[in-house]
């Protein structure tokens, strides 16, 4: 909860704020000069500019300024307009501005093919892409293959779109956003949030009390995650502008520096994902691991073996959380308050306003402490409340999603007799590698469609740092033999394609794949394989060569 603060920033459909931009001007008001975002001196370097914070009040008037440009461009409610802005300032301030105008926002990963871009664009209907300054050139190809007008975030004027709209202030139902998330069926699945689901962070960190309680205007939240992320966007974002603190942006995760821009930025919590914790404990013990001013992280996926070790060596405790791009706020959980079981992938107690249910494969309720799927939803007049508001242009896997009356999560998780939960497993097809989700059949697609290839599956495998590696399986068409040459043309087959985190990080040739007699790959029997992936020849290791084709900060 809010220490001394009483105020109701957004329950559900009421409150003072229905739009994200409503809100920001409420908080404008209240703290004007009061940093909104913050910068390190380290990333200040490398973004080679000499701004350390920005204030609520600047903020706001280059949000005015990108408004007036939106307004003259025809730009309003219906369009949406896609963002390749990292964690920049910048995209935070369109994202306010087309809010404003009641136009949506399309995060886009930088680091994407061009494939991977032009579909995006295509499928969101996007009118416009804005790149960083400087950087439009790298989407000068995908501007002549999509037709879609790519400018840069400082230009003094957009292209006029075909059909201008009249722009008009939103409410909280309408589309705010929509963030692409991996599906297991193939290509990403476009979410669409609402500015309800955005208020919602707004709301769930403002009522969080015990280990998470916060302070009005005093906040400052440190986040390495990418903008493209409803973290960064929606959880970081909308949280710290509910409390009125501040967003510590860093361009990504270094660890060499963490606590050293925790100390110069002041910072008082953080968010993490799993990998963050197991590379901290890998650096030397230093004098500066405890002279940090942070009270708690929130994050997932941190290690059983390194959550106790992480909190006595720092002196800051992991909250372990859970939520989907799909739920939000609506049903996130939170290990705040004692017990909070650490060690054991606990995530705490299901909150007020949820219903929960554990299920086995035949859809029965399983008894308190046996693993089962987690289904959720809302359990007022709306069991959607706050959820997205269903997958653009796909309303079949949005009926899927919601098969039943209930959201299926794809998580496994067991619940003790006290009502905590933990989390077990991901049962759907998705590899969750350093915070990314990967659809397995997409890089199976892909791989399927080299010509050496008779047959494919891809696996996660446990990696020690990054939670989970990407491990395919792969049968060579009867022309071809199984070497390391055959394995290096499949994963640069893959390069062309894909983001690099999601090419194979190993490759590993079979004479056939485990099939049910349905013909459906067995993919917990190749998890035999995966589980030591370099005990045979005849896999190869491409983990360093993904590391290769990560863009340079």
């Amino acid at each position: 909860m809010i220490e001394n603060h009483t105020e109701k920033i957004y329950v559900r459909g009421a409150g003072p704020a229905e739009t994200v931009f409503e809100l920001f001007r409420l908080r404008v008001a209240q703290f004007q000069n009061h940093p909104l975002f913050m910068f390190p001196e380290s990333v200040r370097l490398r973004w080679d500019d000499d701004r350390s914070f920005w204030t609520y009040g600047e903020t706001l008037d280059r949000v005015i300024t990108i408004v007036e440009r939106l307004r003259a461009s025809g730009i309003g409610k219906g369009h949406r307009v896609a963002l390749a802005l990292d964690n920049r300032p910048w995209h935070f301030q369109y994202l306010l501005a087309l809010n404003a105008v009641g136009a949506s926002a399309v995060p886009i990963n930088t680091e994407s093919t061009q494939d991977e871009v032009t579909y995006l664009l295509g499928h969101s209907e996007s009118c416009l892409l804005v790149a960083l300054p400087g950087c439009s050139e790298r989407f000068a190809h995908i501007e002549t293959q999509s037709s879609v007008p790519v400018v840069e975030a400082d230009v003094t004027s957009f292209p006029t779109v075909l059909h201008p709209v009249a722009t008009r202030v939103g409410t909280s139902v309408d589309e705010c956003a929509v963030i692409y998330t991996s599906g297991s069926t193939g290509r990403p699945k476009g979410c669409v949030l609402s500015n309800g689901y955005f208020l919602g962070f707004s709301d769930w960190y403002a009522r969080q009390g015990g280990l998470m309680s916060l302070s009005m205007g005093s906040e400052r939240l440190m986040t390495p995650l990418p903008g493209f992320h409803v973290n960064a966007s929606c959880h970081s974002f909308m949280g710290m502008l509910g409390v009125g603190g501040a967003q510590v942006i860093i361009d990504r995760f270094h660890p060499g520096n963490w606590w050293q821009i925790a100390i110069e930025t002041e910072a008082t919590c953080f968010h993490y994902l799993g990998v963050i914790p197991a590379i901290l404990l890998e650096l030397p013990e230093n004098d500066v691991d405890r002279r940090h001013g942070l009270r708690f992280g929130h994050g997932g996926g941190v290690h059983p073996d390194h959550h106790a070790r992480f909190e006595e060596r720092f002196g800051v405790p992991l909250l372990e959380g859970w939520t989907m791009t799909e739920t939000g706020s609506a049903t996130l959980h939170c290990s705040n308050e004692a017990p909070r079981h650490v060690g054991t992938r606990c995530i705490g107690r299901t909150p007020e306003g949820v219903d929960v249910r554990l299920i086995d494969d035949n859809g029965n309720a399983v008894s308190p402490g046996t693993p089962g799927l987690l289904l959720v939803r809302g359990n007022g007049d709306n069991p959607r409340q706050g959820f997205c508001s269903g997958y653009l242009k796909n309303q079949a896997a949005t009926h899927e999603l919601w098969a039943g009356g209930w959201l299926q999560t794809g998580d496994v998780m067991r619940q003790d007799a006290d009502g905590y939960l933990y989390f077990v497993d991901r049962r759907k097809n998705i590899i969750r590698r350093s915070g990314e989700n990967i659809a397995a059949i997409e890089v199976e697609l892909l791989i399927a469609d080299h010509p050496a290839v008779s047959k494919v599956a891809v696996v996660p495998t446990e990696d020690r740092l990054r939670d989970e590696e990407v491990f395919a399986a792969v049968v060579p068409a009867s022309d071809a033999a199984p070497s390391p040459s055959l394995a290096q043309e499949i994963f640069d087959h893959c390069a062309s394609k894909l983001v690099y985190f999601k090419l194979p990080g190993y490759i590993r040739f079979l004479d056939t794949l485990p099939m049910t007699p349905t013909q459906k790959v067995r993919k917990t029997e190749l998890k035999l394989y995966s589980a030591q992936p370099l005990s045979s020849p005849d896999c190869h290791d491409f983990r360093d060569a993904k590391q290769a084709l990560r863009p340079k900060a």
